[in-house]
């Protein structure tokens, strides 16, 4: 073939997979296809944030491209060092390990596919690398070796498969640069300025020697590279700036890390009291922790001047601690302490070790700051101990280590109950519960977390994070203010806490003050520049109170690489992307939101919400609801086979024979709700993914369904051809897929045929009685049943000319098949709207011809519901509510699973002033139909204002007017519904809609059409509207 019909492209090509994969299945298959899952997804993620793209991930494989060679060595680089932490929380033979290999070379593009020896080369590479390695290419490795802080190793010359020259290979360090040159890297000679160098510095050392007291005091250069001002990450603060960093843990045993975390800890918090000094948090040194970082790196990324390390040795009742504190701008040692003692005198030991540092770096403190320095809350060493312990397992984010830190902060309330750390560290589980999901009821667990929080406070109040958490329970009782003063309290605690800072920020987001909340999540960012990711959340949620959408996304994107499953950013993340008008992007997040959370809706979001304006919840939830995320939760399935049949699709050239593909949906419906053995989704509602691909999860979720059947039609000439599928909505998998190829006068023939094979796959069990119910046609002539089809398609235009080219197809239809009972109700129906639409002067006249036709449908097929149904509806125009009740009742004793004919039925008993009766009607026929009618829905807001339930009203038609804004009825119940509750303002707001929307509006002349048996009721709802500002 031709190369010059290939397209080609220079590109980094990244290839990975999982080492030891075969082990892992074979020891328990579905933990790994889990994590496999899990891993992949947070791939998925870093490398889009690196501007990457993946192309393909089969089974443990997964292959991305980079436009970028730095892009792909940084992401594999971000990818290996998230997924170490993850394995850190499995057991040691359940970690999953990537290999990672990465190419620069030339590929085939083929579509969305790349193919090629560069991409076969990447692919070699991987299986060079180590496990939670990654191996370079020799031409990957010239174009990044200067230009990313990384190690390389030289592998020596690679033989690749299919290519003739062996390629160099290098893995990658992921520390410091040091490249080690490997067996078939040349050394380069030692110049001979390098010797001079060395013969320079024996004469130095000699000199030293000789001067040692002069050179020692006066001339030594820094034992320590000095760190730059210029090449800091963040300028340096105004007063003295300090990073902590972890302490080693000597001991000879390893669990006793949590003594040595929780010293650091310790000294940090102790410092960070101290107004004038600024003290960088926990959680960006500790990002520090297990590796050996350079002084001068640690200063340059924290923006600090003052960095401050050491070790802690336990053994038995004993403890040493050594420290050292290092000025990283001079490079010296300021000084350096060893601490012998009994554990028992831990305390005095910090106290000893701070003291030092604010000594030595000339801050004055006053006693009173010192007092709160020193004061640690219980004299009681093992309640200590257990607090520590229980720090530990809080920061493993999980519901496990969220009960063993209950359970030990509970052992040391035990031991000291005065001791209000631990109280802290008990409601913060309890709180975080309730954030992940994990309480079994949250309202219990936010009692629990208040009372220990609150004895947290009792007990010491000088203790900040119990002033910050208590601010955030306020909050979560939607007490903004006192939230609030709890956090200025915290912050006045602790002035160079980054956490204080950041809970403020959280407050004023609720609260409504997102300026200020900017502020203090960028002050929050500079005390800890490497936090929790829930601090990036709360930037980005500022920035998205201000409306600076772009800006938000980064923060609320970082925020996912750490906490790839956090529900609340990707909310966060979701109505962004909408607001910035990114609707793709913000439909993925949906998706997301959806895959932790099936049970997800914005109805129970709203509740939980804690925003203080209208306008900010509103604005937050919109953006969700732009996005696709549902309203309501998914319903529960029922008791018996469900199924919704979406709309097939016409595959036919003639766009006009719509009503074709659509009637075969349509009569396979019809025949499926005659069976009282089956629960079956309305028309109007499967009909609204109609034009959409959508998953079939999606509608079974959407519609409270177990089965989905789709399909398409496809008619040329004479010829019909027809795919159906039925699928298994809680699974995803196909219970059938056929393809039926027919003659168009096989159509019923056709429908049946599909029709038996559903229920047949849903294991549905039929008698002589339900075969003759579902598969009873009304006519043979295939002509009339698509003259009758395209009749029922044009009712539903409510205009003048849709009703009229109704009642022709209806009419045409009848003439070619007389006894045709359906058609006969599409007429009458027809002719019904027309009357009230105002269509005829002789109102009366026409309706009594309606009420012929429809009795004359009765009369040909007593069994079919349409008819009985159709026949109500025109009794109701006439006001013959009893003829009308009795009529709708026979129709759902017909049909009582058709959404249609029990919200018919709901309608008339809703007219004749019997409105609960009518209520759990309209109920069943929304369950069966989850997208109603918005007749139905005006029905039921009416419903609930004869019966005085305005609140319940309410929502009902603001729910209308998000799909018709200008839907005159729903402006009318609401501005009623607002008067008859005191809320004037809204209610003259609502009267003004009424006239903009019609501005000849005349609720006389409204009431006289419609078909209510209280005029009594219609004149109340007179006054109550010119109460509201309305005229006659």
């Amino acid at each position: 073939m031709n190369t010059q019909e290939f397209k080609r492209k220079l590109t980094a090509v990244f290839s990975a997979d999982v080492a030891g994969y075969s082990r892992l299945m074979g020891e328990d298959e579905a933990a790994t296809v889990k994590t496999l899952e899990a891993y992949k997804q947070i791939m998925f993620s870093l490398i889009k944030q690196h501007r990457g793209r993946v192309i393909d991930s089969p089974g443990d494989n997964l292959l991305a491209e980079f436009a970028s060679v730095v892009d792909a060595v940084q992401c594999g680089v971000a990818i290996q060092k998230e997924l170490q932490a993850r394995n850190v929380d499995l057991p040691e033979n359940r970690r999953m390990q990537f290999r990672i290999g990465i190419n620069l070379g030339d590929v085939i593009e083929e579509g969305d596919r790349i193919y090629g020896d560069g991409v076969n080369i990447a692919a070699r590479l991987e299986s060079c690398a180590d496990p939670g390695g990654i191996c370079v290419s020799k031409t990957a490795f010239d174009h990044i070796e200067s230009k990313l802080p990384l190690g390389y190793e030289f592998l020596g010359e690679q033989q690749v498969k299919n290519i003739a020259k062996p390629v160099g290979a290098y893995r990658v360090l992921m520390e410091p640069r040091v490249t080690v040159a490997g067996a078939k890297e040349k050394k380069p000679p030692i110049p001979l300025w390098r010797k001079k160098s060395a013969l320079a510095g024996a004469v130095a050392v000699l000199i030293v020697v000789i001067g040692a007291v002069v050179w020692n005091f006066y001339l030594r250069p820094p034992p320590i590279e000095p760190a730059s001002k210029e090449k800091m990450a963040f300028p340096l603060p105004d007063k003295p700036s300090i990073a902590v960093l972890p302490f080693t843990n000597m001991s000879e045993d390893p669990k006793q890390e949590y003594f040595s975390d929780g010293l650091t800890e310790e000294i940090i918090t102790a410092l960070s009291k101290v107004p004038k000094l600024f003290v960088i948090a926990r959680n960006s040194t500790f990002s520090y922790k297990g590796k050996s970082p350079k002084v001068k790196q640690v200063a340059e990324e924290l923006g600090v001047r003052y960095v401050l390390e050491g070790s802690v040795r336990k053994a038995g009742e004993q403890v040493r601690i050594t420290t050292q504190l290092i000025d990283a701008l001079s490079g010296h040692h300021l000084w350096a302490e060893r601490y012998d003692g009994d554990l028992k005198d831990i305390f005095v030991l910090q106290d000893a070790i701070a003291k030092k540092i604010l000594t030595a770096i000339q801050v004055k403190i006053t006693d009173g700051e010192y007092a709160r320095i020193a004061a640690k809350g219980t004299e009681n060493l093992q309640a200590y101990l257990k607090v520590l312990h229980a720090r530990e397992w809080f920061y493993s984010i999980t519901k496990e280590g969220f009960a063993e830190a209950r359970r030990l902060s509970e052992e040391a309330i035990a031991l000291d109950p005065k001791y209000a750390a631990a109280y802290v560290y008990l409601g913060s589980t309890h709180l975080m519960d309730v954030a992940l999901g994990t309480s079994k009821s949250p309202q219990e667990s936010l009692k629990l977390a208040f009372e220990s929080i609150t004895k947290a406070k009792a007990l010491d109040d000088s203790y900040s994070i119990a002033s910050s958490l208590l601010g955030f329970l306020y909050l979560m009782k939607r007490e903004h203010d006192k939230g609030i003063a709890e956090c200025e309290r915290a912050i006045d605690l602790e002035p160079n806490s980054g956490a204080a800072h950041m809970w403020m920020s959280l407050a004023l987001t609720f609260a409504g003050n997102h300026q200020e909340a900017i502020r203090h999540a960028e002050q929050a960012l500079r005390f800890d520049p490497f936090p929790v990711g829930w601090w990036f959340r709360a930037l980005g949620q500022a920035y998205f109170g201000v409306g600076r959408y772009e800006e938000a996304i980064p923060p609320l994107q970082r925020a996912l690489q750490g906490a790839p499953d956090d529900i609340l950013t990707h909310l966060y993340l979701t109505t962004t992307y909408s607001w910035a008008g990114r609707l793709e992007e913000a439909r993925n997040q949906a998706a997301q939101v959806i895959r932790i959370n099936s049970n997800f809706s914005l109805e129970e979001l709203a509740k939980r919400s804690l925003y203080r304006t209208q306008a900010d919840r509103q604005r937050y939830l919109d953006g969700l609801r732009k996005a696709g995320l549902p309203e309501k939760p998914p319903l529960p399935l029922p008791d018996k086979p469900s199924i919704a049949v979406l709309p097939f699709v016409n595959m036919s050239e003639d766009k006009s024979k719509e009503y074709f593909s659509d009637g075969l949906t349509e009569e396979i419906i019809n025949a499926l709700v005659k069976l009282p053995q089956v629960f079956v989704i309305a028309r109007n509602s499967s009909f609204t993914y109609k034009g959409k691909s959508v998953d079939v999860r999606q509608v079974g979720r959407e519609m409270g369904v177990k089965y989905v059947l789709e399909g398409s039609v496809r008619r040329e000439g004479e010829r019909i051809r027809v795919t159906a599928q039925l699928v298994d909505a809680t699974t995803g998998n196909h219970l059938f897929s056929e393809r039926y190829d027919r003659e168009g006068k096989d159509l019923f023939a056709l429908q049946d045929d599909i029709t038996m094979k559903v229920m047949t796959a849903m294991r549905v069990q039929l008698t002589e009685g339900d075969y003759a119910r579902a598969f009873a046609k009304g006519t043979k002539n295939l002509e009339a049943y698509l003259k009758a089809m395209q009749s029922y398609q044009q009712r539903q235009v409510m205009t003048k000319e849709g009703q009229a080219r109704a009642r022709q197809l209806a009419e045409e239809a009848i003439a070619l098949d007389p006894r045709y009972a359906m058609a006969y109700c599409h007429l009458a129906a027809a002719l019904g709207n027309e009357a009230v639409m105002g269509v005829y002067k002789n109102v009366p006249e026409v309706l009594a011809r309606s009420v012929e036709l429809a009795q004359k449908a009765v009369a040909l097929d007593d069994s079919l519901a349409q008819a009985h149904i159709t026949l109500g509806f025109q009794y109701t125009l006439r006001r013959d509510f009893d003829r009308a009740i009795a009529e709708g009742e026979r129709a759902v004793a017909l049909e009582p699973n058709s959404a249609e004919i029990v919200a018919g039925l709901a309608a008339m008993l809703e007219w004749a002033d019997r409105p609960e009766e009518a209520m759990p009607l309209f109920k069943k026929a929304m369950r069966l139909s989850p997208v109603p009618q918005t007749m139905w829905l005006l029905n039921m807001a009416s419903a609930h204002v004869r019966m005085g339930q305005y609140e319940e009203s309410i929502p009902i038609c603001k729910t209308v007017l998000q799909k018709q804004p200008d839907q005159e009825f729903a402006h009318i119940f609401l501005a009623i519904a607002y008067i008859s509750t005191g809320r004037e303002q809204e209610a003259r707001a609502e009267a003004a809609e009424i006239l903009r929307v019609n501005p000849k509006f005349s609720w006389e002349r409204l009431a006289r059409s419609l078909p209510r048996k209280n005029q009594d009721e219609m004149k109340r709802r007179g006054e109550l509207l010119r109460k509201a500002g309305l005229s006659e």
